[in-house]
């Protein structure tokens, strides 16, 4: 089967011991986003099957109707709003679905605000310029750990928290704040309690019509000058240009992001990037060697099972 694997920024699959597992099968890899669809169409229009990383390129009715050979797209990971279903039902493409983990994107979550608490990047930054100690951050212990979601990460991160001494305040549906209760932790009383209460929001929710743009301006305004927001989840969580707006009005008056509107960022002039107080990472929260193994390896089994006539994880089934 020819295969294509799209969005390798680091060509680092060809490298992972999983891939062994295609080694009778075509394969070609991408190592560039093309947001073009005529583009990516004309790259890969006689495969067979893709591999998708995560949710990095989106795929439509329009990009399937100019795949005519394409039979089966393998998911690293669960399906997400890049992926019309629909769609790929409509034009017979078998949809496989991956697993994952929370361990890489919590830990990330953690570093980062780790990083923006202490105010690290900016210490590096100008002990490189040959500076020594330009700033004066603060420690974890004692802060209110704001959490937003408290699904499998924002467990995570509750127990990362307790581990340092802070204190833990969970927000979201009515069955996230009573988990948290039930573990031990406090459940915020209001939306504006959370903001206005936590030292640190991390936002923890999966990106769907009903939490795009959930954070609005006015929540954000609540937060003190002082308090920082973690975002590693998706950026379309926060209200379409409010984020920006935010940090310059000082409340939060910090941000660790790992995730953006429109990916990869190439642009160096990009905002957030140059804001003083935000530290920016190229969202690598699930981009991890363990990860990457367990999320293609599934991937990969799934395109075999399929070709040996047992297709596994299938989330459209009556097309098969």
């Amino acid at each position: 089967m020819k295969i294509a694997i799209l969005d390798d920024y680091q060509d680092a699959v060809r490298r992972l011991a999983c891939f062994d597992l295609l080694q009778q099968q075509e394969v070609v890899i991408l190592n560039k986003t093309e947001k073009d669809p005529n583009a990516l169409a004309e790259k890969i229009k006689d495969v067979e099957a893709l591999v998708l990383i995560r949710e990095r390129t989106v795929i439509t009715g329009d990009l399937l109707s100019r795949l005519p050979t394409l039979k089966l797209i393998s998911q690293t990971g669960k399906i997400s709003n890049h992926l019309d279903l629909n769609a790929c039902t409509k034009y017979k493409v078998a949809v496989a679905e991956g697993i994952g983990s929370p361990i890489a994107p919590a830990e990330l979550t953690w570093i980062l605000l780790m990083n923006v608490l202490r105010q690290i990047p900016s210490a590096i930054a100008g002990m490189k310029k040959g500076d020594w100690q330009i700033n004066l951050g603060e420690s974890v212990s004692g802060k209110i750990i704001g959490i937003w979601g408290y699904g499998k990460i924002g467990k995570l991160i509750a127990g990362y928290a307790k581990a340092f001494g802070a204190k833990v305040l969970v927000w979201g549906s009515e069955q996230s704040r009573l988990n948290a209760v039930n573990d031990g932790f406090e459940a915020a009383e209001s939306k504006m309690h959370f903001f206005k209460t936590a030292d640190v929001v991390s936002l923890h929710l999966r990106l769907n019509n009903e939490t795009t743009g959930i954070v609005k301006q006015e929540d954000l305004s609540l937060m003190k000058t002082s308090s920082v927001l973690i975002n590693t989840s998706r950026a379309e969580l926060i209200e379409k240009g409010s984020l920006v707006k935010a940090l310059k009005a000082g409340r939060p008056g910090f941000a660790g992001l790992d995730v953006y509107e429109s990916e990869p960022v190439y642009n160096t002039s990009f905002e957030l990037l140059n804001m003083p107080n935000v530290v920016c990472t190229p969202h690598l929260g699930y981009v991890e060697k363990n990860s990457y193994e367990l999320y293609f390896s599934k991937a990969f089994e799934n395109i075999i099972n399929y070709i040996n006539g047992k297709p596994t994880n299938i989330a459209n089934p009556e097309i098969l």
